[in-house]
Protein backbone atom coordinates (compact mmCIF):
# COMPACT_ATOMS: atom_id res chain seq x y z
CA UNK A 1 0.00 0.00 0.00
CA UNK A 2 2.34 2.43 1.03
CA UNK A 3 4.40 1.94 -2.81
CA UNK A 4 0.87 2.80 -4.46
CA UNK A 5 1.72 6.12 -5.43
CA UNK A 6 5.10 4.36 -7.18
CA UNK A 7 2.72 2.21 -8.98
CA UNK A 8 0.74 4.79 -9.91
CA UNK A 9 3.33 6.56 -11.25
CA UNK A 10 4.83 3.92 -13.03
CA UNK A 11 1.36 3.28 -14.84
CA UNK A 12 1.38 6.79 -15.78
CA UNK A 13 4.30 7.16 -17.34
CA UNK A 14 3.72 3.51 -19.39
CA UNK A 15 0.68 5.24 -20.75
CA UNK A 16 2.44 7.90 -21.91
CA UNK A 17 6.27 7.69 -22.77
CA UNK A 18 7.02 6.18 -26.46
CA UNK A 19 7.91 2.37 -26.03
CA UNK A 20 10.71 2.41 -27.91
CA UNK A 21 12.05 5.49 -25.57
CA UNK A 22 11.60 3.16 -22.45
CA UNK A 23 12.64 -0.09 -24.03
CA UNK A 24 16.15 1.96 -24.77
CA UNK A 25 15.99 2.93 -20.80
CA UNK A 26 15.13 -0.61 -19.60
CA UNK A 27 18.13 -2.16 -22.00
CA UNK A 28 20.83 0.40 -20.01
CA UNK A 29 19.52 -0.03 -17.17
CA UNK A 30 19.71 -3.63 -17.82
CA UNK A 31 23.26 -3.46 -19.04
CA UNK A 32 24.05 -1.84 -15.51
CA UNK A 33 23.07 -4.62 -13.70
CA UNK A 34 19.16 -3.12 -12.51
CA UNK A 35 16.47 -5.59 -13.12
CA UNK A 36 13.32 -3.01 -11.99
CA UNK A 37 11.22 -1.75 -14.40
CA UNK A 38 12.26 1.17 -16.36
CA UNK A 39 8.81 3.02 -15.53
CA UNK A 40 9.26 2.01 -12.07
CA UNK A 41 12.98 3.60 -11.76
CA UNK A 42 11.77 6.84 -13.51
CA UNK A 43 8.70 7.34 -10.85
CA UNK A 44 11.09 6.21 -7.98
CA UNK A 45 13.36 9.50 -9.36
CA UNK A 46 10.44 11.45 -9.62
CA UNK A 47 9.40 11.39 -6.44
CA UNK A 48 12.88 11.41 -4.55
CA UNK A 49 13.81 14.71 -6.63
CA UNK A 50 9.91 16.37 -5.86
CA UNK A 51 10.54 15.02 -2.08
CA UNK A 52 14.12 15.99 -1.61
CA UNK A 53 13.46 19.70 -3.20
CA UNK A 54 10.50 20.07 -0.85
CA UNK A 55 12.44 19.18 2.11
CA UNK A 56 15.98 21.15 1.18
CA UNK A 57 13.65 24.26 0.11
CA UNK A 58 12.66 23.90 3.60
CA UNK A 59 15.82 23.14 5.43
CA UNK A 60 17.37 26.18 3.00
CA UNK A 61 14.85 28.64 4.04
CA UNK A 62 15.45 27.58 7.72
CA UNK A 63 18.77 27.76 7.89
CA UNK A 64 18.74 31.27 5.44
CA UNK A 65 21.06 29.42 3.46
CA UNK A 66 21.49 29.79 -0.95
CA UNK A 67 18.39 28.68 -2.50
CA UNK A 68 21.08 27.67 -5.28
CA UNK A 69 21.62 24.56 -3.46
CA UNK A 70 18.16 23.15 -4.73
CA UNK A 71 20.17 22.05 -7.85
CA UNK A 72 21.77 19.39 -5.10
CA UNK A 73 18.65 16.73 -5.70
CA UNK A 74 19.05 16.34 -9.54
CA UNK A 75 22.57 15.64 -9.26
CA UNK A 76 20.80 11.92 -8.66
CA UNK A 77 20.65 11.82 -12.10
CA UNK A 78 23.92 11.64 -13.54
CA UNK A 79 24.93 9.99 -10.49
CA UNK A 80 22.71 6.96 -11.49
CA UNK A 81 24.42 7.22 -15.35
CA UNK A 82 27.78 7.25 -13.91
CA UNK A 83 26.79 3.95 -11.71
CA UNK A 84 25.54 2.27 -14.72
CA UNK A 85 28.35 3.66 -16.88
CA UNK A 86 31.23 2.17 -14.09
CA UNK A 87 28.98 -1.05 -14.29
CA UNK A 88 28.96 -1.70 -17.72
CA UNK A 89 32.42 -1.19 -17.83
CA UNK A 90 33.29 -3.44 -15.55
CA UNK A 91 31.38 -5.88 -16.93
CA UNK A 92 32.73 -5.75 -20.49
CA UNK A 93 36.32 -5.89 -18.86
CA UNK A 94 35.08 -9.89 -17.07
CA UNK A 95 33.91 -10.74 -20.22
CA UNK A 96 36.80 -10.03 -22.31
CA UNK A 97 38.76 -11.64 -19.61
CA UNK A 98 36.55 -15.10 -19.58
CA UNK A 99 35.89 -15.01 -23.29
CA UNK A 100 39.04 -16.75 -24.31
CA UNK A 101 38.50 -19.31 -21.90
CA UNK A 102 35.14 -19.81 -22.81
CA UNK A 103 36.08 -20.05 -26.86
CA UNK A 104 38.49 -22.82 -26.22
CA UNK A 105 36.12 -24.47 -24.04
CA UNK A 106 33.13 -24.90 -26.48
CA UNK A 107 35.80 -25.67 -29.21
CA UNK A 108 36.84 -28.66 -26.67
CA UNK A 109 33.08 -29.69 -26.96
CA UNK A 110 32.64 -29.40 -30.17
CA UNK A 111 35.45 -31.93 -30.84
CA UNK A 112 33.54 -34.87 -28.72
CA UNK A 113 30.53 -34.50 -30.99
CA UNK A 114 28.00 -32.22 -29.29
CA UNK A 115 26.47 -29.37 -31.70
CA UNK A 116 26.92 -26.02 -31.51
CA UNK A 117 23.94 -25.12 -29.85
CA UNK A 118 24.03 -28.64 -27.24
CA UNK A 119 27.48 -27.06 -26.28
CA UNK A 120 26.19 -23.65 -25.59
CA UNK A 121 23.40 -24.84 -23.58
CA UNK A 122 25.61 -27.10 -21.15
CA UNK A 123 28.31 -24.30 -20.71
CA UNK A 124 25.48 -22.24 -19.89
CA UNK A 125 24.11 -24.18 -17.38
CA UNK A 126 27.22 -25.37 -15.44
CA UNK A 127 29.43 -21.87 -15.44
CA UNK A 128 28.32 -18.20 -13.84
CA UNK A 129 29.47 -15.35 -14.96
CA UNK A 130 28.15 -12.11 -17.06
CA UNK A 131 29.51 -13.69 -20.48
CA UNK A 132 27.04 -17.08 -19.49
CA UNK A 133 24.02 -15.15 -18.59
CA UNK A 134 24.13 -13.39 -21.83
CA UNK A 135 24.56 -16.72 -23.40
CA UNK A 136 21.34 -17.85 -20.90
CA UNK A 137 19.16 -15.26 -22.47
CA UNK A 138 20.57 -15.98 -26.18
CA UNK A 139 19.02 -19.77 -25.46
CA UNK A 140 15.78 -18.59 -24.60
CA UNK A 141 14.93 -16.52 -27.02
CA UNK A 142 16.42 -19.14 -29.58
CA UNK A 143 13.60 -21.34 -27.38
CA UNK A 144 10.87 -18.92 -27.89
CA UNK A 145 11.67 -19.27 -31.69
CA UNK A 146 14.44 -16.31 -32.89
CA UNK A 147 16.74 -17.12 -35.21
CA UNK A 148 19.75 -18.31 -34.05
CA UNK A 149 22.03 -16.05 -36.30
CA UNK A 150 19.84 -12.70 -35.17
CA UNK A 151 19.97 -14.22 -31.50
CA UNK A 152 23.69 -14.46 -31.83
CA UNK A 153 24.53 -11.01 -33.03
CA UNK A 154 22.41 -9.47 -30.77
CA UNK A 155 24.39 -11.31 -27.83
CA UNK A 156 27.68 -10.27 -29.30
CA UNK A 157 26.25 -6.22 -29.34
CA UNK A 158 25.10 -6.73 -25.58
CA UNK A 159 28.52 -7.70 -24.60
CA UNK A 160 29.27 -3.72 -25.36
CA UNK A 161 33.25 -4.87 -26.88
CA UNK A 162 33.81 -4.55 -30.18
CA UNK A 163 36.56 -6.75 -30.07
CA UNK A 164 33.96 -9.51 -29.10
CA UNK A 165 31.25 -8.38 -31.46
CA UNK A 166 33.58 -8.43 -34.62
CA UNK A 167 34.94 -12.16 -33.03
CA UNK A 168 31.39 -13.58 -32.87
CA UNK A 169 30.45 -12.03 -36.36
CA UNK A 170 33.64 -14.37 -37.46
CA UNK A 171 32.64 -17.33 -35.63
CA UNK A 172 29.24 -16.76 -37.50
CA UNK A 173 30.43 -17.18 -40.26
CA UNK A 174 32.73 -19.83 -40.07
CA UNK A 175 29.22 -21.58 -39.15
CA UNK A 176 27.53 -20.56 -42.23
CA UNK A 177 30.37 -21.45 -44.25
CA UNK A 178 30.99 -24.78 -42.90
CA UNK A 179 34.34 -24.84 -42.07
CA UNK A 180 35.52 -26.34 -39.04
CA UNK A 181 34.01 -24.63 -36.64
CA UNK A 182 35.92 -26.21 -33.55
CA UNK A 183 39.30 -24.48 -35.25
CA UNK A 184 38.04 -21.75 -35.90
CA UNK A 185 37.06 -21.36 -32.17
CA UNK A 186 40.80 -21.95 -31.31
CA UNK A 187 42.59 -19.98 -33.28
CA UNK A 188 40.34 -16.74 -32.94
CA UNK A 189 40.55 -17.73 -28.73
CA UNK A 190 44.54 -16.76 -29.12
CA UNK A 191 44.11 -14.42 -31.09
CA UNK A 192 41.51 -12.45 -28.51
CA UNK A 193 44.05 -13.60 -25.89
CA UNK A 194 46.98 -11.38 -27.34
CA UNK A 195 44.82 -8.62 -28.26
CA UNK A 196 43.55 -8.08 -24.53
CA UNK A 197 47.26 -8.46 -23.65
CA UNK A 198 47.90 -5.67 -26.08
CA UNK A 199 44.92 -3.40 -24.82
CA UNK A 200 45.72 -3.98 -21.36
CA UNK A 201 49.45 -2.95 -21.53
CA UNK A 202 48.29 0.11 -24.21
CA UNK A 203 45.97 1.03 -21.13
CA UNK A 204 49.05 0.29 -18.43
CA UNK A 205 50.95 2.63 -20.45
CA UNK A 206 48.82 5.65 -21.17
CA UNK A 207 47.45 5.45 -17.03
CA UNK A 208 49.46 8.39 -16.07
CA UNK A 209 48.06 11.14 -19.10
CA UNK A 210 45.10 9.89 -18.26
CA UNK A 211 45.46 10.96 -14.21
CA UNK A 212 46.53 13.59 -15.29
CA UNK A 213 43.89 14.99 -17.72
CA UNK A 214 41.22 14.18 -14.81
CA UNK A 215 43.17 16.22 -12.32
CA UNK A 216 42.95 18.73 -14.66
CA UNK A 217 39.10 18.79 -15.37
CA UNK A 218 37.48 17.58 -12.21
CA UNK A 219 39.83 19.21 -9.59
CA UNK A 220 42.03 21.73 -10.72
CA UNK A 221 39.93 23.52 -13.25
CA UNK A 222 36.60 23.61 -11.51
CA UNK A 223 38.79 24.86 -8.16
CA UNK A 224 40.28 27.85 -10.23
CA UNK A 225 37.25 28.79 -12.19
CA UNK A 226 35.38 28.61 -8.42
CA UNK A 227 37.65 30.78 -6.77
CA UNK A 228 37.16 33.28 -10.01
CA UNK A 229 33.40 33.47 -8.50
CA UNK A 230 34.74 33.97 -5.36
CA UNK A 231 36.30 36.86 -6.47
CA UNK A 232 34.00 38.37 -8.31
CA UNK A 233 31.48 38.21 -5.09
CA UNK A 234 34.70 39.66 -3.30
CA UNK A 235 34.29 42.37 -5.52
CA UNK A 236 30.30 42.83 -5.65
CA UNK A 237 30.38 43.12 -1.44
CA UNK A 238 32.81 46.51 -1.94
CA UNK A 239 30.35 47.71 -4.46
CA UNK A 240 33.23 47.45 -7.36
CA UNK A 241 30.85 45.64 -10.17
CA UNK A 242 32.15 45.79 -14.19
CA UNK A 243 30.46 43.92 -16.63
CA UNK A 244 33.46 41.72 -16.83
CA UNK A 245 33.25 40.89 -13.01
CA UNK A 246 29.24 40.46 -13.24
CA UNK A 247 29.38 37.90 -16.39
CA UNK A 248 32.83 36.09 -15.40
CA UNK A 249 31.09 33.49 -13.07
CA UNK A 250 28.77 32.56 -15.79
CA UNK A 251 31.54 32.48 -18.43
CA UNK A 252 33.63 30.12 -16.05
CA UNK A 253 30.50 27.76 -15.69
CA UNK A 254 30.03 27.32 -19.50
CA UNK A 255 34.16 26.78 -19.85
CA UNK A 256 33.91 24.76 -17.08
CA UNK A 257 31.53 22.44 -18.94
CA UNK A 258 33.31 22.50 -22.64
CA UNK A 259 36.38 21.62 -20.51
CA UNK A 260 34.76 18.68 -19.21
CA UNK A 261 33.25 17.10 -22.26
CA UNK A 262 36.90 17.97 -24.81
CA UNK A 263 38.83 16.33 -21.75
CA UNK A 264 36.23 12.92 -21.82
CA UNK A 265 36.87 12.82 -25.43
CA UNK A 266 40.28 12.80 -24.83
CA UNK A 267 40.67 10.29 -22.58
CA UNK A 268 38.15 8.10 -24.15
CA UNK A 269 40.66 8.35 -27.54
CA UNK A 270 43.66 7.79 -25.58
CA UNK A 271 42.19 4.66 -23.55
CA UNK A 272 40.03 3.52 -26.25
CA UNK A 273 40.60 4.61 -29.72
CA UNK A 274 36.74 5.46 -29.93
CA UNK A 275 35.80 8.84 -30.09
CA UNK A 276 32.27 7.71 -29.36
CA UNK A 277 32.70 6.62 -25.75
CA UNK A 278 33.74 10.60 -24.66
CA UNK A 279 29.68 11.19 -25.21
CA UNK A 280 28.59 8.38 -21.74
CA UNK A 281 32.11 10.04 -19.56
CA UNK A 282 31.49 13.60 -20.58
CA UNK A 283 28.49 13.65 -18.06
CA UNK A 284 29.72 12.23 -15.17
CA UNK A 285 32.95 14.50 -15.44
CA UNK A 286 30.92 16.96 -15.98
CA UNK A 287 28.88 17.02 -13.06
CA UNK A 288 31.81 15.93 -11.07
CA UNK A 289 33.14 19.46 -11.94
CA UNK A 290 30.38 21.39 -11.38
CA UNK A 291 29.77 20.22 -7.95
CA UNK A 292 33.26 21.30 -7.38
CA UNK A 293 33.13 24.69 -8.87
CA UNK A 294 29.32 25.23 -7.28
CA UNK A 295 30.89 24.08 -3.72
CA UNK A 296 34.15 26.68 -4.08
CA UNK A 297 31.99 29.46 -5.31
CA UNK A 298 29.55 29.10 -2.70
CA UNK A 299 31.13 28.52 0.30
CA UNK A 300 34.55 29.59 -0.87
CA UNK A 301 34.30 32.57 0.90
CA UNK A 302 33.16 31.72 4.09
CA UNK A 303 35.63 29.37 4.27
CA UNK A 304 38.42 31.97 3.30
CA UNK A 305 37.08 34.57 6.22
CA UNK A 306 37.30 31.68 8.56
CA UNK A 307 40.30 30.70 7.96
CA UNK A 308 41.35 34.64 8.52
Amino acid sequence: MKFKIINDLSIFLDNIMPEKYLSKFQEFLLSGGIFTEASKVLAILIIFILASEIALALTLTVLNLPLSMLILPLFIIPGLFTYVVVVQERRAQEIEKSAPDFLRQLSSMLQVGLSFENAMEDMAQYSDGPLYDEMRRTLIEIRMGRNFDEAWRAMSKRLKSKELERIFGIILDGRKSGSSISNVLEDVSDDLRDLMALKRERKSSVMMSVMFLLISAVIATPFAIGMVGVYSQFMQSYGMESDIILTAPLAGEIYLIIHSALVAFIISIIMDGNLKKGVKFSLPLATAAFGIFYFISTFGSTLLMGGF
